[in-house]
């Protein structure tokens, strides 16, 4: 044994190399002969798969010997008895492990500082046209990428790749490009940087004649029409990423604070909000505007065609049994039965047509029952079935297995409205909370508007800028810190009423004591009486609230409670659940349900009963409330509304 050269052992000679093989190739073919197969070549065994290497030797090799084989190029060899891997392998293993990337994007190459850290660096830019302006020896393209309200100037100054694009024309707004060049300070005041073109390549032509976005400001009910292009604009693309943000901080709000979230369906036989007011889902209309039911009165079959047809298939089977006795006493061929036995085959399939064809109801081909209602008993789910109004008492079953549970999904209501504040699909935040009472409700809400605000403020300063000038045109930012920075104030709604009744100024709907209160009157509170604080109002009166809230003990008012904000009056509502059974059975009851309807969420109190709360926000009203946005249809991606369900 030779020295050692820094603790390691020197490199094997030529022939160590040899004996290395030769043993390698011993150990290899005694593991195939013990696998009764023949030995395979060391080649074949560097070739094979590594799950295929280690079937060829058994465990507990010797110390691996690593070989240099061949010249530059060639792979390093790792030979064990157990297995043989190879540089290609570890390769491999890193590109299979490698972090997935996109290209950058203009919002990272602005950065913090509108790009000025990046003055040199070569960029590529993937995106948009929104204008292009053309001089003597510069051309100016603005490019977006929807990453953020402004986009990128790029600069083209002399003969690049790609010119011929621009000089033909084509490179016109809403055409779609990448360009390639360096990031250089800009000369003119709007932008701190600018790229200096090195290349421009024309992904996708947009024709400058037809592109519904011209540079000019178009009215948000234009771009509802044109729902699939007007995340181009600088308003709905902002409302898209403040809304991102504003999902974002939803969820990492509840994850931080240990909620689970829960997937609640979509479909459902409950009416949770008990106002009927529900998108019913049904197959028993299916084919229904297809032939008259004359037409299809003509296909049914009559009792004298089944009875036919059922003879005529009892006539072929003795005919059959006559035959197989003719063939084994050799008066009769094969081909004789065969033949026989298929056309009892067909006739049997014909009475089996006749007999289990749908039968066409009297009103049409819809079925009901003797009373001449409709049998939901045949329709898809068995029962009446509907698009949800909420997830809540879903969400409820897992918040009473899994404590703090929530819930962000579409909620559907057929309130055939046309206001600015009421869409036909919406989308709700509902959270659940286990082992608590109204206090922890209104402790949670408060919490979680307030990290939605302070996350958006963080994040999207850039297009809440452009909010307060073009849409909102008051202190937006400084609003919405307020509200992110306030202590909320927390009244009864007895204490509520009391304020509105004493103010020295009109409403147009009255209030008294048992009556809902309405958004003049929410305002008010948070507007005047608190000076721009959000409030918290709890303790309803029973008779304005859903029948799930907690009963109080003066059997008048139940444990629920509305946060409202400046300028909106209320955001979210929630309330302490109804624990007790016989309370929640009487409740059930009072507001006209159907107990069996309930019987799962009456079980919730049979066993294991709880105190729970929860809150319901309209996410698209949190968008509103952000944003100033006055139409909620003008906040989600494509508004459904009545008469409008396009894209």
């Amino acid at each position: 044994r030779g020295p050692v050269l820094n603790g390691r052992d020197p490199p094997r000679a030529p022939r160590s190399i040899a004996m290395a093989l030769m043993t390698t190739r011993m150990m290899v073919r005694n593991g195939a002969e013990c696998l009764g197969r023949s030995a395979p070549s060391l080649r074949s065994v560097l070739r094979c798969a590594p799950s295929q290497r280690a079937t060829l030797a058994s465990p507990g090799a010797p110390t691996p010997v690593r070989l240099g084989v061949g010249g530059a190029g060639r792979s390093m060899v790792s030979i064990r008895a157990s297995s043989v891997t190879t540089t290609a392998d570890a390769a491999a293993a890193t590109s299979a492990s490698a972090p997935f990337k996109r290209h950058e994007r203009i919002a990272a190459i602005k950065g913090k500082d509108q790009g000025k850290s990046r003055v040199g660096d070569t960029v590529q830019l993937r995106g948009w046209v929104r204008t292009v302006r053309a001089q003597k020896d510069l051309s100016f393209i603005e490019v977006n990428d929807g990453s953020s309200l402004s986009g990128i100037q790029a600069v083209v100054n002399g003969d690049v790749p790609g010119r011929e694009h621009l000089d033909a024309g084509d490179v016109t707004t809403g055409a779609a490009v990448l360009i390639e060049g360096t990031v250089v300070e800009s000369p003119g005041g709007k932008q701190a940087v600018e790229v200096a073109v090195q290349s421009i390549k024309l992904i996708g032509g947009a024709d400058a004649s037809t592109f519904p976005l011209q540079k000019k400001r178009h009215t948000l009910e234009y771009l509802r029409g044109i729902a699939h292009l007007r995340p181009r604009t600088n308003t709905i693309g902002a409302v898209t990423r403040v809304r991102n943000q504003l999902a974002y901080a939803t969820h990492t709000f509840f994850q931080q604070h240990g909620f689970q979230y829960v997937n609640t369906p979509i479909v459902t036989a409950s009416d949770c909000e008990g106002a009927g007011e529900q998108f019913q889902v049904t197959t028993l209309i299916n084919g229904i505007d297809g032939p008259s039911v004359a037409s299809a009165q003509s296909n049914v079959a009559s009792e004298a065609d089944i009875t036919a047809a059922k003879a005529a298939a009892a006539e072929q089977g003795i005919v059959v049994k006559t035959l197989k006795d003719a063939k084994k006493e050799g008066k009769a061929t094969k081909e004789e039965v065969d033949e026989a036995v298929a056309e009892l085959l067909a006739l049997k399939a014909k009475a089996e047509s006749l007999e289990n064809s749908p039968a066409v109801e009297a009103g049409g081909d819809i079925p009901r029952d003797a009373t001449g209602a409709v049998d939901y008993g045949k329709d898809f789910f068995g029962k009446p079935s509907y698009l949800t109004v909420s997830g809540q008492l879903n969400a409820e079953i897992y918040a009473c297995a899994m404590r703090d549970v929530y819930t962000f999904g579409p909620t559907f209501r057929a309130e055939n409205s046309n206001t600015s504040r009421h869409l036909a699909e919406f989308w709700m935040v509902e959270p659940e909370l286990a082992f608590a009472d109204l206090q922890d409700d209104m402790d949670c809400a408060e919490a979680y508007l307030k990290h939605c605000l302070t996350h958006v403020l963080e994040h999207c300063d850039e297009d809440l800028e452009f909010f307060e000038k073009n849409i909102s045109k008051d202190n937006l930012r400084e609003r919405l810190r307020g509200v992110a920075t306030s202590d909320f104030a927390r009244i009864t709604y007895t204490e509520a009423v009391d304020h509105v009744l004493k103010a020295k100024k009109k409403f147009e709907f009255p209030v008294e004591w048992g009556c809902d209160l309405q958004s003049e009157h929410e305002r008010y509170l948070t507007e005047e009486v608190f000076k721009n604080r959000p409030v918290i109002v709890r303790d309803y009166p029973k008779g304005v609230k859903a029948f799930y809230m907690r009963e109080n003990d003066d059997g008048k008012t139940v444990a629920a409670m509305d946060v409202l904000v400046p300028k909106v009056g209320e955001l979210m509502g929630g309330s302490q659940r109804e624990e007790r059974l016989d309370v929640l059975e009487r409740r059930i009851e009072e507001v006209g349900l159907e107990k069996e309807s309930y019987w799962w969420y009456l079980d919730l109190r049979r066993y294991g009963s709880v105190p729970h709360a929860g809150f319901g926000l309209g996410f698209e009203r949190l968008v509103q409330y952000v944003t100033g946005v006055e139409n909620i249809r003008d906040v989600i991606p494509f508004p459904r509304y009545p008469g409008s369900a396009e894209f």
